[in-house]
């Protein structure tokens, strides 16, 4: 632990300052000791109007972990006050509330993460790590513009690197934003992070190129973001939906892409989320598209989607083997899905998506920066 925190200090040159923010002391107390213990520098303030007195007076706050819930003054309004008044310092926020909602209204107020009460230290530091790199990138390419006139001969390069690692940091935000998602429907948590690998895994065989397999992964991690609008009542219904409800869950196709589309580097991953449920012979929704009308990447997520969905186990079903997804994948050939890509599915072998499943089952430090390693 020595080691670590001189390591810290010489890297940076100083300990990164961060202010915990909390109106529980035992929580208050905890984090703080588990940041001190890590290397940081570490301020403890116990509401929000404690916390801007500080921030007044130490402008140089590296990072925020501030909770949402709090007597004298919510963490989101403290969030409001340091978006507008310190730009740049991250605000990661601390909750024991699972609601897709909260975290949602946290995102688009401006914090790039979020922590779910209880945590443990493993958890807190790879929150507070990324945090932090965040910060560090923002501070970057905020100096970079101020000085673009002088610096855009010489540094051209570094300036395309910095901003490649700052698009790889809003990646981050987007898997925290996933698995938001996964909390309100716990039937398919980890959903979204096996189906992208599976996607991923496809689409380097077909021999798409890095660009493209980015997209695609952004596309598929996101499919399901516009059930974030469907009502509970729908979503989390334990029998089978109406008609009338049936038509209400298909609309997460539009609203999913109507959302993600106005994020311009998310433009193209948009049209995945758009069309994740049309088919190959055109009976899907919401367009009713057929062929190569459906887009590559929309074709591709398409069996990574069936073989997870079959091979994961449901409240009212145990999932099946990946030798009887893959019968199922080959039999709806030509229909649900693209022949062609169905016949280089069918040419891995099985045991990868075994293990690709374990894999995430382990945890991976970036799932979305995968396809540019």
């Amino acid at each position: 632990m020595q080691q670590e925190t001189m390591q810290r200090e010489t890297i940076a040159g100083r300990a990164d300052h961060i202010l915990v923010v909390d109106d529980e002391s035992a929580v208050l107390g905890m984090v703080v000791a588990m940041l001190e213990r890590s290397g940081y520098d570490v301020s403890a303030a116990a509401g929000a109007e404690q916390a801007l007195l500080h921030l007044q007076d130490d402008p140089g706050c590296d990072l925020v972990l501030s909770d949402i819930m709090m007597s004298g003054g919510d963490g989101l309004s403290l969030l409001d006050v340091i978006c507008n008044n310190h730009a740049g310092t991250p605000v990661v926020m601390l909750t024991a509330v699972q609601d897709i909602r909260v975290a949602t209204n946290a995102f688009r107020r401006g914090a790039i993460d979020y922590l779910l009460k209880p945590f443990d230290r493993a958890q807190l530091l790879t929150v507070v790590d990324r945090a932090l790199e965040h910060g560090r990138l923002l501070k970057q390419n905020a100096a970079y513009r101020q000085n673009l006139e002088q610096i855009i001969s010489a540094r051209t390069g570094r300036l395309r690197a910095t901003m490649q690692d700052l698009e790889r940091s809003y990646d981050f935000t987007l898997e925290a934003m996933g698995d938001a998602l996964d909390l309100r429907d716990a039937e398919t948590e980890g959903h979204s992070r096996r189906v992208t690998v599976y996607t991923i895994a496809l689409a380097r065989e077909i021999g798409l190129d890095p660009e493209q397999l980015r997209t695609i992964a952004r596309g598929a991690f996101l499919h399901d973001i516009g059930k974030i609008a469907t009502p509970d009542r729908i979503l989390l219904k334990p029998g089978k939906l109406d008609p009338g409800e049936v038509e209400i869950m298909r609309q997460h196709c539009a609203r999913g892409y109507d959302l993600v589309r106005k994020i311009p580097f998310l433009r193209d991953a948009a049209e995945i989320v758009f069309t994740h449920q049309e088919t190959f012979d055109g009976t899907g929704y919401p367009r009713g598209l057929r062929g190569e009308a459906i887009p590559l990447g929309a074709r591709i997520f398409a069996i990574a989607d069936t073989l997870d969905a079959m091979t994961s186990d449901r409240p009212y079903r145990t999932g099946r083997s990946f030798a009887e997804a893959r019968a199922e994948i080959l039999r709806c050939s030509g229909t649900q899905f693209d022949p062609a890509i169905v016949k280089i599915f069918l040419s891995l072998p099985s045991g990868l998506w075994s293990d690709l499943r374990r894999e995430v089952e382990r945890g991976c430090s970036s799932l979305l920066e995968a396809p540019l390693q």
